[in-house]
């Protein structure tokens, strides 16, 4: 990393499908609402993998690594929009003894969109020879492959499994070691070699508008949590935890409303999310404020409790930085983090990988997005097709109840096994 980046971003006419510009077999992609950016093709600047064992907490040395990277950059960027000069995609584990890989990766040509203002970014290292004229976008899309299907089923954890490691969680709950844990499962299964993971995304941005639709280095998924924001030195987070499924109609709508605001397990369990948030946030803010009372988010499988977060960046850091400040949240581990994540390695019989870490993009100054890896799965070429792991978590809470959890994890599944369908 030793040669020093020259960026180059300039408006361009408006484009439809920001996805059609994506690499079919491994996009890079954050949209929400048609707005976001995206990879052009395969080619890649830069990548910065931290495996298991770094020296110091990834997220840290991911930050570091960052910082060193973009602070001799050449930026030409007459933009200064959510997402233009220059951006790395990035996806880190959930828990530090991961097998998996933290990562980000600058790709060589991002085309972005944001209130209607569309713009093409050009990323090269000083040291490669000055590149040829950028490609009209037109030029660039890639035309979409074949439309394909894939197939999921239990996998390292299954249904019943789960719910014995929900009682095993209550026992420890109740005797004091804990007072919240979130646990996941997994589905896992296949698609054919080839397939066009583009559709996939298309899918899930389209039929989940208000997520965050991504797409890093095989994670694809679409998140309604947001961790953190951070746009000129203002720090925005929604904090997610307290679900229930959608009714088949309106009157079943309203009463699940109903009960998910005035359950006292959900809005406990809510409330633990939030003070975890506020508390990692606060040493790195000024000004931080959250709303009295958790609002309804409506999603088109189910409803969330959730509350907005906002406050003013106060010290030097990066949004890099107040990711390695709130994950894990609550709202993914538990309360206290490091029984919860005890507990977790314990009670789930699998690597969560990135699943449930946090997934997004940052920029030269520190500007990003990031949300919670939610509502995802893991996409891994093997010999002869591509292997899918999907996963889907639930709140532990004193009052839990096993076979509702399981049926918690099954709603939170239905977004990804039915794109995948």
């Amino acid at each position: 990393m030793s040669s020093r980046l020259v960026v180059e971003t300039r408006e361009i006419d408006p484009v439809e499908d920001l996805l059609a510009y994506a690499d079919p077999s491994r996009p890079l992609a954050w949209l929400r609402r048609g707005d976001g950016i995206v990879a052009v093709g395969d080619a890649i600047v830069e990548t910065v993998r931290i495996p298991a064992g770094a020296a110091t907490l990834r997220s840290a040395a991911i930050a570091r690594a960052w910082r060193e990277l973009a602070q001799d950059a050449e930026i030409d960027d007459e933009l200064g929009l959510p997402g233009s000069g220059l951006v790395a995609f990035g996806a880190l584990t959930f828990d530090e003894d991961s097998a998996a890989d933290s990562i980000l990766v600058v790709p060589a040509l991002v085309i972005g969109r944001h209130h209607g203002r569309t713009w093409l970014t050009r990323i090269r290292s000083s040291s490669a020879s000055a590149p040829a004229p950028a490609p009209r976008p037109e030029a660039a899309t890639i035309a979409y492959g074949p439309h394909w299907a894939g197939t999921v089923g239990p996998g390292a954890q299954s249904p019943q499994g789960y719910q014995d490691s929900v009682r095993q969680a209550l026992e420890r709950i109740a005797a004091g070691e804990l007072s919240k844990v979130v646990l996941a499962r997994d589905l896992t299964g296949s698609i054919p070699a080839g397939s066009d993971l583009r559709r996939l995304v298309r899918a899930l941005s389209t039929g989940y508008p208000d997520t965050w639709a991504f797409a890093v280095d095989g994670l694809i998924g679409a998140s309604p949590e947001t961790l953190v924001t951070v746009q000129q030195r203002t720090v925005t987070a929604r904090v997610l935890a307290g679900t229930i499924g959608r009714g088949a109609d309106a009157d079943a709508d309203t009463v699940a409303s109903s009960h998910l605001a005035s359950s006292t397990k959900d809005l406990d369990e809510h409330e633990y999310a939030v003070q975890s948030v506020l508390a990692s946030l606060r040493p790195h803010t000024r000004a931080l404020a959250a709303s009295e009372q958790p609002f309804l988010l409506k999603l088109p499988n189910l409803f969330h409790l959730a509350t907005d977060v906002e406050g003013e960046l106060a010290d030097g850091g990066s949004s890099l930085d107040l990711v390695g400040a709130l994950h894990p949240t609550a709202a993914v581990a538990g309360t206290p983090t490091s029984a919860a994540i005890a507990a977790i390695r314990e009670l789930e019989p699998f690597d969560r990988g990135r699943y449930a870490g946090p997934v997004g993009w940052v920029d030269a100054a520190g500007n990003g997005e990031w949300a919670i890896a939610l509502r995802c799965a893991q996409f891994t070429p093997a010999e002869t097709d591509i292997a899918v792991t999907a996963y889907a978590g639930a709140g532990i809470v004193a009052g839990s109840d096993p076979e509702s959890e399981l049926l918690e994890t099954r709603v939170k599944f239905r977004p990804l096994v039915d794109a995948l369908a």
